[in-house]
């Protein structure tokens, strides 16, 4: 694929249910989670992240992940991964039936210091058992490095504090990454930059991108990032979602947004826009508010467009 040029299609993870839900006040139902997920398979997504092996006082809208893989009817081909932080979440993605586990770092240092007590690298270092107790079991790993496009506690990120993380990624056994811009904070120049540094510095990676839309450049990062080569992404159903640690960060991109995105552009996705949307307005009954969908709000492109009456035609005809 040469440079700028756009991919005949891409791959969507759908992480409405993780990082979507969390960033909620209330807590969404183990059955109207399974029912949303199972949808989503039915749609045509391939890979789904189903919530968090996470502490439940931390956060406890992923309290229930362990309810939800038990319930969810998983469709042979799709993924079906969660995130978890340490040896525990390995542990109860093994008791559950949880296939794929994604670790996560920020490549902020202050942000990691003062979360972990730790440096980045550190964090990474400290996977290894992680990684060895899923394989041993038979689970897929990834990681995700968050604050890579800026951080609200260093601001610029050197691009030598994120190749330090993907090398030690690597050195535990990690080839997977996401590079995520949980802050909000990433635009398309330097998307560009990033991407294609990292795609050329690490061709044996398989990377995935992780856009939040708090700033309006969502889709145009999304769109940079496809320019580069990378086929991956990350997006939530309505918009909903965000980091609940980060100031301001609140805003996934829209899955049915860039959904239509590609849909236009002719960028094979397998994934069916019309049940995406349909999955979208059952998000936002369950929540009981409006989200950042431009889908939801004005609707398809398409849905504007009006055959002018055949007799209407023929009168205009006979008038010449």
């Amino acid at each position: 694929m040469a440079e700028n040029e756009l991919p005949e299609s891409i791959v969507i993870c759908e992480v409405g249910t993780r990082d979507g839900l969390q960033n909620e006040k209330g807590t969404v139902s183990a059955d109207d989670k399974a029912a949303l997920i199972d949808a989503m398979g039915k749609a045509g997504f391939k890979v789904i992240e189903v919530g968090s092996f996470v502490s439940p006082r931390a956060v406890p809208q992923m309290a229930n992940t362990d309810e939800v893989f038990a319930r969810i009817h998983k469709i042979p081909g799709v993924e079906y991964r969660a995130l978890i932080a340490n040896l525990r979440g390995v542990d109860r993605a093994i008791a559950c039936g949880c296939k794929k586990v994604k670790l996560n770092v920020s490549a902020s240092t202050a942000h990691n210091l003062a979360n972990l007590n730790c440096t980045p690298e550190q964090s990474v270092n400290r996977f290894a058992a992680c990684v060895a107790r899923a394989k041993e079991a038979g689970i897929g790993i990834s990681g995700s490095i968050s604050m890579v496009f800026g951080s609200p506690w260093d601001k610029e990120i050197p691009i030598s504090s994120v190749e330090k993380i993907v090398e030690a990624y690597l050195s535990v056994g990690v080839s997977e990454i996401s590079l995520s811009d949980a802050s909000g904070m990433a635009y398309p120049v330097q998307v560009k930059e990033i991407c294609r540094h990292m795609k050329k510095a690490y061709p044996e990676v398989k990377w995935w991108l992780h856009f939040h839309n708090t700033r309006g450049l969502g889709i145009a990062n999304i769109m940079a990032g496809m320019e580069c080569g990378f086929t991956n992404f990350d997006t939530s159903f309505a918009g909903v979602g965000g980091c609940p640690f980060v100031p301001g960060a609140a805003g996934n991109v829209a899955t049915e947004d860039v959904l239509h995105m590609c849909d236009e552009s002719g960028i094979k996705t397998g994934i069916d826009l019309d049940q995406a949307i349909e999955i979208s307005r059952q998000v936002v009954k369950i929540l009981g508010h409006t989200t950042d969908s431009y889908i939801l709000r004005a609707g398809k492109a398409k849905d504007l467009i009006r055959e002018i009456p055949k007799r209407q035609i023929q009168n205009q005809a006979l008038k010449k």
